[in-house]
């Protein structure tokens, strides 16, 4: 069905769907993901995508998929009517209709732009029906992911939603699921608007968006990414660690990406620009004239041909790590199990004081969480969690334990308020993560979720961790010894690599991320090694941490500056 720019911009004959995505229209900036880009950076991806001044404009089709309140539209529009005065063009309706399609699911956020356009469009000799007409041709009130389009586009330009697949409606989510195949895994909804930005390219188009860098190398983004090294070239990236590219702080940092449809090829790549007008022209004219200058911290590189994590760090740094992933096995190939600790869905109910649960003994475990280990040493808090499961994994049966029942009973309607609860009535008083209680006796080494360096405790086998907390266990090597391992700098050096960063310059040390370290076999060490990698966990040597580990990976004096780094 193609879209009816005046009055349609749902797919009419799913009036459910429409009725969810209309009220999904009125939620709040928060609700809605919506960050707005200071001008600077729009400008800098305008230019960056090619959609410049000084080309006839009027020949181009650009799309903003969620104008908001035209941060990229309006420039896009004003950058249109210079180029038509350059070329000392009148502005018309016959000229100008084509040029641009702009959607907004928000109804405010469209009727306050719709206004701003408006009045940049009363400054030239149109009349106010010439003005409607276009407005109504340009601008789309609705569900971008559930509008079709009539034509393809030269330039699709902006900064797409950030929302959590679970915040949105789930007969939207529904929906959306079986147009678009990149959803996957905990998708944010941005995934698939850049799958469908990119379905809408004519050949040789440009998409240049700022979003989110989760995708490009978390495993959700893994479809995205194959789509794209399939089918696209990923012209450019800009790293934005660190920068204020919006209005509004964001919990995880941005980058920019220009994809073309087109033959793949080299990214060029600039790290961390200043957020300045004109040191940003400076970085466009250089790639102008040179895509390979460095003066501005502009290099090339290739990325994955898969959906493997793109990486983008230093030559040397990438040369390690590609050396150390073909000589060594993975954590998990060694005999190690990564894996993280309990989610409840409800903490204020299933975890407090172990001592201060009115429950049955075998009914609470005692709990290690991050703020336990902060000094580096285990010192417990004394919190524990109720465990609903038995020893098989298994709900146990409220009828066996009547103290939990009325405790349980007690928190009812905070519990059943989880999403996992209304899934399934019959098992209402589960926790998300099943309880295993077997590892609670087992040694293990801790890892919190969010740090800006590693953190990693040994725990003797007493706790069960929380949820914000990974941990790895094995039958095969020696715990401690594997913390001097990992403590050196070896799983810095992957987790920089492959983890996304997070606000405050933290690292994420997720399991798919600490699954890739790689690390010989424990058995494979010689037996004088080994005992001094013993030796060596019984004390904080930084320097003969270094060195041990320099003999385990054969490290040059290069490769060891890196991991010392």
């Amino acid at each position: 069905m193609k879209v009816n720019n005046q009055n349609k911009h749902f797919i009419q004959t799913l009036s459910p769907i429409n009725t969810v995505s209309e009220e999904f229209a009125k939620a709040g900036t928060d609700e809605r993901g919506a960050v707005f880009t200071r001008r600077e950076v729009v400008d800098f991806i305008l230019d960056l995508s090619g959609y410049v001044p000084s080309r006839k404009l009027q020949n181009l089709r650009l799309l903003e998929p969620s104008f908001g309140c035209g941060d990229f539209l309006i420039p896009a529009i004003e950058r249109l009517m210079s180029s038509l005065k350059n070329q000392l063009v009148s502005p018309n309706v016959t000229t100008l209709k084509e040029c641009i399609r702009a959607v907004e699911l928000h109804a405010e956020s469209y009727q306050k732009t719709r206004k701003e356009v408006y009045k940049i469009l009363n400054r030239y000799n149109l009349t106010t029906i010439q003005i409607e007409e276009l407005l109504n041709t340009w601008l789309i009130q609705g569900d971008f992911l559930l509008t079709e389009f009539d034509q393809l586009f030269t330039h699709v330009v902006g900064n797409p939603p950030y929302i959590r697949n679970e915040a949105v409606p789930s007969v939207l989510m529904t929906e959306y699921r079986k147009r678009f195949q990149t959803i996957y895994d905990r998708a944010d909804i941005y995934v698939p608007f850049i799958e469908y930005s990119l379905s809408l390219l004519c050949e040789g188009g440009t998409l240049g968006f700022i979003c989110a860098d989760r995708w490009m190398k978390n495993r959700y983004g893994g479809p995205l990414r194959k789509l794209i090294a399939e089918q696209y070239h990923l012209r450019i990236y800009v790293d934005m660690v660190g920068s204020s590219a919006f209005h509004s702080e964001v919990i995880a940092y941005p980058a920019i990406t220009i994809i073309a449809k087109e033959p793949t090829g080299p990214t060029t790549i600039i790290k961390r620009p200043e957020i300045d007008s004109t040191f940003l022209q400076e970085i466009f004219h250089t790639l102008k004239s040179d895509a390979t200058a460095k003066g501005v911290g502009v290099e090339t590189t290739l990325v994955n041909s898969d959906d493997s994590p793109w990486m983008f760090g230093e030559s040397s740094t990438l040369n390690l790590v590609r050396r150390l992933e073909r000589d060594f096995p993975t954590l998990e190939e060694v005999g190690c199990k990564v894996g993280i600790g309990v989610a409840t869905g409800a903490d204020r109910v299933f975890i407090a004081q172990l001592g201060e649960m009115d429950v049955e003994e075998d009914r609470k475990i005692p709990l290690i969480t991050t703020k336990d280990i902060q000094t580096g040493e285990i010192n417990w808090k004394g919190y524990g969690v109720i465990n609903p499961f038995d020893k098989k994994g298994k709900l146990v049966s409220l009828a066996e334990y009547p103290k939990l029942r009325a405790y349980l009973e007690l928190h009812r309607d905070i519990i059943e308020q989880r999403h996992i609860s209304k899934k399934n009535p019959h098992a209402w008083y589960r926790t998300i993560d099943r309880i295993n209680i077997e590892l609670v006796t087992r040694p293990k080494l801790l890892i919190p979720d969010i740090k800006s360096y590693v953190h990693i405790v040994y725990e003797k086998g007493k706790f069960y961790p929380h949820h914000n907390l990974y941990y790895i266990t094995s039958q095969d090597w020696d715990l401690e010894s594997l913390s001097v391992i990992l403590r050196s700098g070896i799983a810095r050096l992957f987790i920089e690599t492959y983890s996304t960063r997070m606000h405050g310059n933290c690292l994420r040390f997720q399991a798919q991320y600490l699954r890739r370290i790689r690390i010989p076999h424990w058995s494979a060490i010689p037996d004088n090694i080994r005992q001094e990698i013993r030796r060596i966990a019984k004390k904080d040597d930084k320097v003969a941490r270094n060195h041990i580990v320099s003999v385990l990976y054969s490290l040059s004096p290069t490769e060891r500056a890196i991991i010392e780094k």
